[in-house]
């Protein structure tokens, strides 16, 4: 991967190594909002220092102050520009007082979304291949108006083992054994949404999935990285919730040794992770274990899981107090309104409230949690301005969730 390869050599100029050995290691999800709705829009926006979305969103991570760290949401590109970009300009500086976030390490990968299918899997009646648009999106792998929007970054303090990354962009959802696919009601026909021709070719993952092993004081840890589509955006045949529980369900079943004898990487390698393995599964896996519209047990399949240790949810105060002020759709929620991650509309016909989206669990063997929290300051904070009240979006509509982990021979 020639472009991964140039931004590590890059990032060995910052001066700055690993934490010393033997210290908690702060493993956090950050679903950052650097989206942009033309390509190339993220580097332009990234190329000064005068991006106030990105100054505060650097902030942030700074204040929280990461060891590994995953970013969705934020676009790619092939050469790495606007990671280099971002690196350079907005982490590398110190905001209002923060140190400044110096990251050695960092890996970057194609997303499914944007890649056209040469399918008209929206089911408009028009295959789109030309990006720039709603309907592209509709017909890509994963939704997308251009290769690459919404896609993940994940920066590290640590040494990266480049030759053991495992990547499944490209597993087919149809080799899943079970799968969910999607139903059209209106035919006899099961899981008939997408064609014959489309199911042959449609990737399980909206983005990517990553394994990426990360070397801290000499013992391996899988960071198990995704982003899986909202559960929302289609209809009865509720091809996204589908969709969603799926991508979840991969990892349930990576974690567990692949005991189906089903998945496999982008090389052609099968299998899933070995007995005892250290992992941290990170990112905004869009379901809500108690609101919005997840399939039921979606992601209980990872919180259910004999290998993912039974720890407390990161918690906030921000998230308790704004659903209290904003109420509407947060007013019929039934989970812990501190536990929540992402702030998104509360009118109570259209909105879903504010939801526990973003997660970092991580495997009962070889790890033990220290600390964990929600940066979500409430209001009369000094960093309140860095969230605000939600609407505006001052820096996401997402909050940076983390867990201070520590290893153990356990």
């Amino acid at each position: 991967m020639k472009y991964l390869t140039a931004i590590l050599a890059l990032a060995f100029f910052s001066g700055c190594g690993a934490p010393e050995a033997d210290s908690v290691v702060r493993f956090a999800t950050f679903n950052v909002y650097l989206n942009r709705p033309a390509e190339g829009g993220l580097i332009d926006d990234l190329k000064s220092a005068d991006n106030v979305q990105a100054q505060k969103v650097a902030e942030i991570i700074q204040r929280v102050a990461p060891d590994v760290l995953l970013l969705n949401e934020f676009d790619y590109d092939e050469d790495g520009e606007a990671l280099r970009l971002f690196k350079q300009i907005y982490l590398d500086h110190g905001w209002n007082g923060a140190e400044p976030a110096i990251y050695p390490y960092a890996y970057l990968a194609p997303s499914n979304t944007g890649v056209a299918s040469g399918h008209d899997l929206d089911r408009d009646g028009v295959v789109t291949t030309e990006p720039g648009s709603r309907a592209y999106g509709g017909d890509a792998f994963g939704y997308g108006e251009f290769p690459g929007q919404y896609a993940m970054v994940l920066l590290s303090k640590y040494p990266i083992d480049e030759a053991g990354v495992k990547t499944f962009q490209t597993f087919l959802w149809k080799d899943m054994p079970g799968a969910m696919l999607p139903d059209d009601q209106a035919t006899a026909e099961p899981d008939d949404w997408y064609s014959v021709e489309a199911r042959e070719v449609f990737r399980l993952s909206s983005k990517s999935h990553w394994d990426i092993p990360v070397i801290i004081d000499g013992e391996r840890v899988h960071v198990l990285a995704s982003h899986p589509t909202p559960p929302s955006f289609d209809g009865e045949e509720d091809r996204n919730g589908r969709r969603n529980h799926d991508e979840i369900r991969l990892w349930a079943d990576y974690i567990a040794g692949d005991p189906d004898g089903y998945v496999y990487d982008d090389k052609g390698e099968r299998g899933g992770l070995a007995e005892g393995a250290r992992f941290v599964i990170m990112g905004d896996l869009n379901a809500d274990p108690h609101d919005a519209g997840a399939v039921p047990g979606a992601i209980g399949q990872l919180l259910t899981s004999p290998s993912v240790a039974d720890a407390p949810f990161p918690k906030s105060e921000g998230g308790a107090v704004q659903a209290k002020l904003q109420g509407g759709a947060n007013e019929s929620h039934q989970g812990d309104p501190a536990e929540d991650t992402a702030d998104f509309g509360d009118d109570p016909e259209t909105g879903v409230g504010n939801l526990h989206l973003d997660y970092v669990l991580f495997s009962k063997a070889g790890l033990k949690e220290t600390a964990s929290g929600v940066f979500w300051p409430a209001p009369e904070d000094e960093h309140y301005g860095l969230v605000g009240s939600g609407f505006p979006v001052e820096s996401s509509d997402h909050r940076l969730v983390w867990r201070d982990l520590q290893i153990t021979d356990e």
